[in-house]
C-alpha cells in the first residue's frame, strides 16, 4: 500500500480519485469494494446533512472536514460508475462545467439582465429548452416536504403563477386555518390531514414573500427548542427534582426562566 501511495498525483483532487480507485481495487478495502450506488445513498445523505449542520453552527473547521467527506462520496459514486462503464469523474466535471456556462448567458454570453429575478426566470427557461416537459419538474421527491413545497412554488412563480404581494397570501393562510379549524370542530377526521397540509403549504407560500426559507426557519426553531428543553433538564437536575412528577405549570415556569435568561444574555454588552 505504501508503494501505491507514493505514486499518487500531486494534484490533490486527482490524488483523491486515485485513492478511491485503490480502495475499490481487488487488493483494496473489502467494505469499499462491495459498495454500490444504492448502498451509499444513506451515507451520502448523512454527509450532506452534516455539512448543513456545520453551516448552521458556523463551524468552519467542521465544515471543511464535512465538505471533504461529501466530495469523497461524489468521487466514490463516479468510481463505481466508471467500473460499470457508465461515466467517469471527468465526464461529471465536464457536464457541470458546460451546464454552468449554458445557464449563465448573462456572464458567459451576450444576454443582458436587469436583476436577480430575471436571472432566475432565464435559468428556468433554459432548463425548459434543455428538454423538460414541465416548469415544476426537477424537484426531487426525496427532499423534505418544506423544501419541496418551497421549490415548487418558486418554479411556478417564474411563469406568473403567483400573487403580486403578500397581502392575499396572508388571506390564504387565514382561509386555510379556518378550514382546518372547521373540519376539526365538525369531527371530519378524514379531512384533517388534507386541510392541515393545505395550511402548511400556504405558510410556505407566505415564507417566500417574507424572504424566509421555511426549512431554515423550522430548523432554527427546532435547535432553539432543543437548547431550551435541555436547559430545563439541567435546572431540574440541579434542584434534585423529578421531571416526570412535575406539572405542566411547573415545567412552563422553568421554560420561561430559561427564555428570560437567554434574553438577558443577548442584551448584555460585549
Amino acid at each position: 500500500m505504501t508503494k501505491k501511495l507514493e505514486n499518487l498525483s500531486e494534484d490533490k483532487f486527482r490524488a483523491l480519485v486515485e485513492i478511491l480507485k485503490i480502495l475499490r481495487s481487488p487488493d483494496g478495502c473489502p467494505w469499499d469494494r462491495k459498495q454500490t450506488h444504492k448502498s451509499l445513498v444513506a451515507h451520502l445523505l448523512e454527509e450532506a446533512h452534516e455539512v448543513v449542520e456545520m453551516i448552521d453552527y458556523e463551524d468552519m473547521d467542521g465544515l471543511k472536514g464535512e465538505l471533504g467527506d461529501l466530495i469523497m462520496h461524489i468521487v466514490f459514486q463516479a468510481q463505481i460508475a466508471e467500473e460499470n462503464d457508465e461515466f467517469t469523474i471527468d465526464e461529471v466535471i465536464e457536464s457541470i462545467t458546460q451546464k454552468l456556462i449554458r445557464r449563465h448567458p448573462h456572464v458567459f454570453g451576450e444576454t443582458e439582465v436587469s436583476g436577480e429575478d430575471e436571472i432566475v426566470k432565464n435559468w428556468e427557461q433554459i432548463k425548459m429548452e434543455e428538454g423538460r416537459d414541465s416548469v415544476i419538474e426537477g424537484v426531487p421527491k426525496s427532499l423534505s416536504a418544506l423544501i419541496r413545497a418551497h421549490r415548487l412554488q418558486q418554479k411556478a412563480s417564474q411563469v406568473g403563477f403567483d400573487w403580486d404581494s403578500a397581502e392575499p397570501v396572508w388571506g390564504k393562510v387565514e382561509e386555510e386555518f379556518d378550514e382546518l379549524k372547521d373540519v376539526v370542530e365538525n369531527g371530519a377526521t378524514e379531512e384533517v390531514e388534507d386541510e392541515f397540509g393545505d395550511m402548511l403549504f400556504s405558510l410556505v407560500n407566505l415564507s417566500r414573500f417574507l424572504k424566509v426559507n421555511p426549512e431554515d426557519a423550522l430548523r432554527g426553531t427546532i435547535q432553539k427548542f432543543i437548547r431550551r428543553f435541555q436547559a430545563i433538564e439541567t435546572r431540574i437536575d440541579e434542584q434534585d427534582l423529578d421531571m416526570n412528577s412535575m406539572s405542566l405549570e411547573e415545567l412552563d415556569s422553568h421554560w420561561n426562566a430559561v427564555k428570560a435568561s437567554e434574553n438577558e444574555s443577548e442584551h448584555q454588552p460585549d
